[in-house]
C-alpha cells in the first residue's frame, strides 16, 4: 500500500453523492444506459454489447476467457453465450486442437453489429466530454488512472492477507 494514508473523507462530512467513486459509478451508467438505448433496436442491452465488443476486439475467444474480461461468473456467462447465441450474433465450436475448448465465433450479424460499437462508444464519450480540452481529458485519465493502481494495489494485498489467513 502506499506510504501515505489520505484523509480526503472522513466519517463526520460524507456525502456519498460527492464521493468520487459515486461520480465515476453515475457516468458509467450514464454511458452504457445510452450505448445500451443506441442498441436496443439490434436487440443488445448492455450485458450483451460489451461481450459482443471483447469478442470484435479479440480480448476473448472462449467462454471462460469472456467471463473474465467481462468481470461475470462462469454460468452467467454461459447463459449469456445462449442468448446471443438464440439471438444469432454468436456461434460456438469446438476446438480443432482440443476437443474440450469451446471458441466463440461472432456471426455475420453479429460482427456487423460489433463493427458498430466502437463508433457508437465514441459518440458517447466525445458528448459527455463536451468542453473538455484533449489535455484535460488526458490528465483526467492519467488521475483515473491513479485510482485504478490504488485499486489494484488493494486488491492485491487483500488477496495475499485472504491467502495467509
Amino acid at each position: 500500500m502506499s506510504q501515505r494514508l489520505s484523509t480526503i473523507y472522513r466519517p463526520g462530512s460524507y456525502r456519498p453523492e460527492e464521493s468520487v467513486t459515486y461520480l465515476m459509478r453515475q457516468i458509467t451508467t450514464a454511458v452504457a444506459t445510452e450505448v445500451s438505448a443506441l442498441l436496443g433496436p439490434d436487440g443488445l442491452t448492455h450485458a450483451q454489447w460489451v461481450p459482443l465488443l471483447k469478442l470484435h476486439t479479440g480480448e476473448a475467444s472462449t467462454p471462460a476467457e469472456l467471463a473474465r474480461v467481462c468481470y461475470l461468473d462462469a454460468g452467467s456467462m454461459t447463459r449469456m453465450i445462449d442468448r446471443l447465441e438464440a439471438k444469432g450474433f454468436v456461434c460456438r465450436t469446438r476446438s480443432d486442437t482440443d476437443r474440450r475448448v469451446v471458441l466463440l465465433e461472432l456471426t455475420p450479424q453479429g460482427r456487423e453489429i460489433a463493427a458498430r460499437i466502437p463508433s457508437l462508444l465514441c459518440e458517447v464519450q466525445n458528448a459527455h466530454l463536451s468542453g473538455f480540452t484533449r489535455a484535460e481529458v488526458e490528465t483526467l485519465k492519467s488521475f483515473l488512472q491513479r485510482v485504478l493502481d490504488n485499486t489494484q494495489e488493494r486488491q492485491d494485498l487483500l488477496a495475499l492477507e485472504t491467502r495467509t489467513a
